[in-house]
């Protein structure tokens, strides 16, 4: 049976019809529990009496007159992300007016001039007429707007309208103020002119009291009501049009009036939530009775993906069914996500987006019907309703079962999964994809058989590519509750071992769905957080050697989708391995653009010709100091190589230290790094317990030479004749805000057990990798002498800053001011330590006696050198070193 039946139920009103019928309302009856709660006991907190049906006791005899529901309080107000866009879209109009208004300035000249000279064509007593007669209407209108809504008893409404007239009315004031006082003379001369008579008064840029009428009534929501929109967009135009020809404001004036009061009106609905408007059970079993159901009962079950909101619907006469409810809310839910899924992945890895509310019923009534032609197993669709302008009903038998989530991973059996198989299989003859089979899709009847459900995200006449990912995903759901063996030998006994090889190159997290990505990367986690506890326990204790102990770690930090593949190529050696392109834009690929223009902003911005005094700069010094720079990145080099026993090519870690330079923008430096010097072993060869490990000796070398470098400086600055007391006393208070934040560390439990843990996972092996390069004390000279060099160099080039504009210190106070202000500045986790590091260095300079007047300019031409000229090349070496598999 099926039917289509539109529910009368005013958007606005508070009232139900069911709160109209008469006599007392029975409490609802006894659902028997089946696939409609989440617990083993088949009970949620609406059966355990924490709904609004009014009782928990079930009625034995419920009257037909009376609908009982049982469901929880929807929550009064709605955050929609179309408001969001609305309002930002209003933001961006206005910033485009003034813009506009900057840069057209013949143009909106022009037309203000035609629109005055035309004006005096149009006869007085019209223009007074309408006047008037728009001055009265532009009250009028939200007036008797404001009086129908409380009628209605729909007083919500109104106030969230006062409440938007308010705040545009304070917003056209502050526009007001700053287009008189501080705003360029273009923009001034564009909105507003002086008015007829001569005086000196200038008009209003924002109309003070159209702008909160137009707010007022967009906040109220006229649009879904077209009298009153053509009502309000009469009033607007003829008001607008009269003051226009009367002289009292401008073209680009009435139209940023109009952007303010649109904006205003979206960004508050969207900030306290627009009113509630989506159907509520009692609305639903009232649809029902129209399509010829006789409903008695109803019960919330747990949702249905994608917030789908499902009841469990007992009937006088006739089985128990299962409705499904999709509204506007609905729809709009996760509407951020799913634009960025779409923008970044290839149409067939994405789901269809229904644009409207009757697509969405009949892409899932379509699916329903496809799915039970085909012989799956899946509940029947027996009707569908629209439930008035905002919401519909698809109305399902019902299926008792539990979801795969809620069994427990003994309870899962191979007739189980097999039975899924074969209904997947079924689809996919037909062309059907699923594109959901996650957890709470597959419903388990019995031990033996299982059933789909929540097919409305699937597609028809689907792709091959489609239907491959259909088939990594279930895969990867089986997989992770009954391991990868399992998973791969069931689905090869009903697909064979050609389909299921053939998902292999869909094994990719960004083709699974968003619950499945979460799940795989908690699994990584665990596994490897518990094989580096078993391994530090066993090699505390002599069990396991140190190079055991990393290949289990290594072993357990294997994902889940990798152990599917090599079990896929155990039964079909042959297989294809190359992943397929899912990916129209990849994330690394924004990340750079945004980084690059992150740079150009902050370069233009920061760095100011000016600020650098190239007219006063000693050209020789500043050429030391730009050799100096390029020094470091062979120093950073030799660091690395220096604690990693095997060989690498020098000249291809020099570009990977240049690349770090890239990073840098997008991540502290020295979080930046180490991940960059790992990935970078990696690819190398070097395993992954191996290569932490040496980055971890490096960089533990690197503080512990820090340390040496910074304490040698301050005693030969301290012993020096003309020893600098301000460079002493940088060391003084370095030492002292270490030993403070020790301190600090040490006392708090929270932040002591994290610093332990992290350091303990980073520098985990560090030791035994130690004792495997005193064997070769060249690689130790190497590694050592690269921290020196590195620290040398850096002290080198802002030396050589400082003397080429004129400023005096000696080399071993610049070193103590470099080792202490940058340490100091890159603890505060900016990318690249912009900001902090340059105020860290100025202060210890001018500290050091270093005049301002050089300090300044000595800091921004060493960061120059050393952070924003490396950063192109740095982006070219990053690209070549991934293009070649060395990144």
């Amino acid at each position: 049976m099926t039917g289509t039946a539109d529910v009368n139920v005013d958007k606005g009103s508070d009232e139900s019809a069911t709160d109209r019928s008469a006599g007392p309302e029975p409490e609802p009856p006894t659902v028997s529990p089946q696939r409609q709660a989440p617990g083993k006991d088949g009970h949620d907190d609406a059966q355990d009496g924490h709904g609004t049906g009014g009782g928990t006791t079930a009625s034995e005899e419920p009257t037909g007159e009376h609908l009982a529901v049982d469901e929880p309080l929807l929550a009064a107000r709605a955050h929609r992300p179309s408001d969001l866009l609305r309002f930002m879209a209003g933001v961006l109009g206005i910033i485009a007016v003034f813009v506009l208004a900057q840069v057209a300035v013949s143009t909106t000249t022009g037309i203000e001039t035609d629109i005055s000279s035309n004006a005096d064509k149009v006869p007085g007593m019209l223009s007074t007429v309408a006047a008037l007669g728009s001055s009265v209407a532009v009250l009028a209108v939200p007036l008797a707007f404001a009086v129908e809504r409380l009628i209605k008893r729909d007083g919500l409404r109104v106030a969230d309208g006062v409440l938007a007239s308010v705040l545009a009315y304070g917003v056209s004031l502050g526009i007001d103020w700053w287009v008189a006082a501080g705003a360029p003379q273009a923009i001034r001369d564009a909105l507003t002119q002086v008015p007829p008579g001569g005086t000196e008064t200038l008009t209003d840029p924002v109309h003070g009291y159209l702008a909160p009428v137009i707010a007022y009534m967009t906040a109220v929501g006229m649009s879904s009501r077209p009298r009153w929109r053509v009502a309000l967009w009469v009033v607007v135009v003829l008001s607008g049009a009269t003051e226009l020809i009367s002289g009292y404001t401008t073209p680009l004036s009435l139209l940023l009036t109009v952007l303010i009061g649109w904006s205003v009106a979206y960004g508050t609905l969207y900030a306290i939530g627009s009113p509630n408007i989506r159907p509520t059970g009692k609305h639903l079993m009232i649809g029902l009775r129209k399509v010829g159901f006789t409903p008695s009962g109803a019960h919330r079950a747990p949702d249905a993906p994608g917030e789908t909101r499902r009841y469990l619907v007992t009937q006088y006469e006739g089985a128990l069914l299962d409705v499904h409810i999709i509204d506007r809310e609905q729809q709009a839910s996760g509407f951020f996500y799913r634009a960025w899924r779409r923008i970044r992945l290839r149409s067939v890895a994405v789901r269809r987006s229904p644009q409207s509310l009757r697509q969405a019923l009949e892409q899932e009534a379509l699916i329903a019907y496809a799915a039970a032609a085909s012989g799956a197993r899946a509940p029947q669709l027996v009707a569908t309703s629209e439930l008035g302008p905002d919401a519909a009903i698809l109305v399902y038998e019902n299926v008792a079962g539990r979801t795969l989530d809620e069994l427990a991973d003994d309870e899962i059996t191979d007739d189980l999964m097999a039975s899924l198989w074969e209904s997947v299989a079924a689809l996919h003859e037909r062309r059907i994809a699923h594109r959901r089979l996650t957890g709470e899709s597959l419903l388990v009847v019995d031990e033996k058989t299982g059933c789909l459900v929540n097919l409305s995200g699937g597609d028809i006449a689907a792709g091959d590519l489609t239907l491959r990912i259909d088939i990594a995903q279930l895969l990867t759901t089986f997989a992770l509750r009954v391991g990868p063996e399992r998973s791969v030998d069931v689905a090869n006994r009903v697909l064979g071992a050609d389909r299921v090889a053939s998902a292999l190159p869909l094994l990719q997290p960004v083709g699974l769905s968003r619950s499945t990505r979460i799940d795989l990367q908690r699994m990584t986690k665990e596994r490897k957080a518990a094989a580096q506890a078993l391994a530090l326990e066993q090699v505390a204790a002599g069990e396991r050697t140190q190079e055991q102990a990393e290949e289990d770690i290594a072993a357990a930090g294997e994902d889940l989708l990798s152990r599917i593949r090599r079990q896929i190529l155990q039964i079909a050696p042959e297989a294809p391995l190359a992943p397929a392109r899912l990916e129209r834009l990849k994330p690394k690929t924004l990340i750079m653009v945004i980084a690059l223009t992150f740079a150009a902003y902050l370069a233009l911005t920061t760095i100011q010709p000016g600020q650098l005094k190239l007219s006063q700069m000693d050209w020789g010094w500043a050429a030391l100091a730009l050799a100096a720079a390029a020094a470091t990145y062979g120093a950073a080099a030799m660091s690395l190589t220096g604690f990693v026993p095997e060989r690498l090519p020098f000249g291809r870690t020099v570009a990977a230290q240049l690349a770090g330079s890239f990073v840098k923008l997008v991540a502290p430096a020295a979080i930046g790094g180490i991940a960059l010097n790992t990935r970078y072993l990696q690819k190398a060869g070097i395993r992954s317990g191996q290569a932490v490990a040496s980055v971890g000796a490096s960089q533990l070398a690197g503080l512990g030479g820090h340390l040496l470098l910074l304490f040698s400086f301050g005693l030969i600055t301290g012993t020096q004749k003309n020893g600098d007391l301000g460079a002493s006393r940088a060391v003084i208070i370095g030492v002292l805000s270490a030993a403070v934040l020790a301190l600090v560390v040490a006392a708090v439990a929270p932040l002591r057990r994290f610093v332990v843990t992290r350091v303990r996972s980073l520098f985990f092996g560090v030791v035994p990798r130690m004792l495997d390069l005193m064997q070769t004390p060249s690689k130790l000279i190497t590694g050592f002498g690269g921290i020196l060099l590195l620290t040398l160099s850096f002290t080198a080039c802002l030396y050589a800053s400082v003397r080429a504009f004129g400023g005096e210190m000696s080399y071993s106070a610049v070193a103590v001011v470099f080792l202490t202000a940058n340490a100091a500045g890159s603890a505060i986790p900016t990318p690249g330590g912009i900001g902090p590091v340059e105020i860290a260095l100025i202060g210890a300079l001018t500290v050091g006696n270093v005049p301002p007047s050089a300090a300044t300019p000595a800091v921004f031409l060493y960061r120059l050198l050393t952070f924003w000229l490396p950063v192109l090349p740095g982006w070219i070496s990053y690209n070549v070193l991934q293009r070649r598999g060395a990144l």
